[in-house]
């Protein structure tokens, strides 16, 4: 939680700081929008209570199991290719992260989201709110239901174009530790030209992606996508500081 106040403390060293790469710079040359974006001063924090590090999260408990199915949330199925989306969230060293509050967003098969400012020439679809939430398992499992997303126009930049992608926000044991990233699917060939993956090291990048996992993918019915989101160490995902789209 950073806010602009010259005259603040440096951050106390009991508070741990973030592993080198892990989240992405306020200003990204390839990504124009941090150029307005981006704070012009050193930022400052705000010093955390026991509260805020230690107190519940808000909405673990009211996560219902339909909420991790997106295509069971309204009265008929929504279009496009259903597909499951598997994984754990992890520590470095590998240990599951239970009770983790795991939220997702997403563009429909058209590729347009639900909200208002979402106003491109694409058609939103009645069956398909594009959100849905779970709670990791005891050995930091969790499974999504959901549609492939479709890739979108940038509005206001000629001819740029968002991967498929997915949002996670990531809550653990306080309502300040939360962590936001993107699920991206191997082989999509906007990849290549998207300046808020590519913002991310080399060595991050494969970590953003989820991977085809065939022998999970139940026959007939629809494709499995494995995402593992490991928090912190060298191969630990890439995560935003803010929101993207």
């Amino acid at each position: 939680m950073a806010l602009f106040l010259p005259d603040w403390p440096e951050v106390p060293a009991e508070y741990p700081s973030d592993s080198v790469g892990m989240h992405p710079p306020y200003d990204t040359p390839a990504y124009i929008f941090t150029r307005k974006r981006a704070p012009s001063r050193p930022l400052r924090y705000i010093p955390q209570t026991a509260t805020e590090l230690y107190g519940p999260v808000y909405g673990h408990e009211s996560v219902r199991p339909e909420d991790s199915d997106l295509t069971r949330q309204h009265d008929g199925e929504p279009i496009g290719e259903r597909i499951r989306i598997t994984g754990r969230v992890i520590d470095e060293d590998g240990r599951g992260v239970p009770n983790a509050l795991l939220e997702i967003w997403q563009a429909n098969a058209a590729g347009r989201y639900i909200h208002k400012l979402d106003q491109h020439l694409a058609p939103l679809d009645p069956n398909f709110s594009g959100a849905g939430r779970t709670v990791t398992g005891s050995d930091g499992s969790y499974s999504f239901i959901t549609i492939i997303p479709g890739a979108y126009p940038v509005v206001g930049l000629h001819n740029v174009w968002r991967p498929r992608h997915i949002h996670i926000s990531l809550f653990g044991p306080s309502f300040l530790s939360r962590l936001v990233t993107q699920l991206y699917f191997e082989g999509d060939p906007l990849l290549r030209y998207d300046s808020i993956y590519n913002a991310a090291p080399d060595f991050s990048k494969r970590g953003l992606v989820a991977s085809l996992d065939l022998e999970a993918t139940q026959s007939e019915w629809g494709l499995t996508y494995r995402f593992d989101i490991v928090l912190r160490g060298r191969n630990g995902n890439y995560f935003e500081e803010t929101h993207a789209h």
